[in-house]
């Protein structure tokens, strides 16, 4: 099991940046990959992001390249979200996920989710 802990949403205005975590703990040693997802009201969740555990490759979502980066602490077991250029439209309901080395496309495990607003 792994247990996924985010944090670091809040309310803040467009153009402003924000910075969220996710911290793993349990069996991190069996991650391999950790994604990052929103989900707005009255739409469907979609994928911001993912980064490898072990190898640190990333891949972003066209409507946010540019603007968010994913990084992780291997040391802290920690990923994060640094979004930048914040959008109306980024208002959402943030959420890390976790896949292992089992299932490397599966995203088996989630965390309770963290709420952005962006005012306009």
């Amino acid at each position: 099991q792994v247990q996924l802990v985010e944090s670091g949403g809040g309310l803040v205005q467009a153009g402003d940046s924000l910075r969220l975590s996710c911290a793993a703990s349990g069996r991190t040693f069996s991650m391999y990959a950790m994604g990052w997802f929103r989900q707005a009201p009255g739409k469907e969740r979609e994928l911001v992001g993912d980064i490898t555990w072990s190898g640190g490759s990333t891949y972003y979502a066209d409507f946010v390249k540019g603007r968010f980066t994913i990084s992780r602490d291997n040391a802290k077991n920690t990923v994060y979200l640094r979004m930048s250029s914040l959008k109306p439209e980024d208002t959402a309901v943030y959420y890390c996920a976790a896949s292992t080395q089992s299932s490397p496309s599966r995203y088996d495990y989630w965390g309770q989710g963290t709420q952005v607003t962006v005012s306009s």
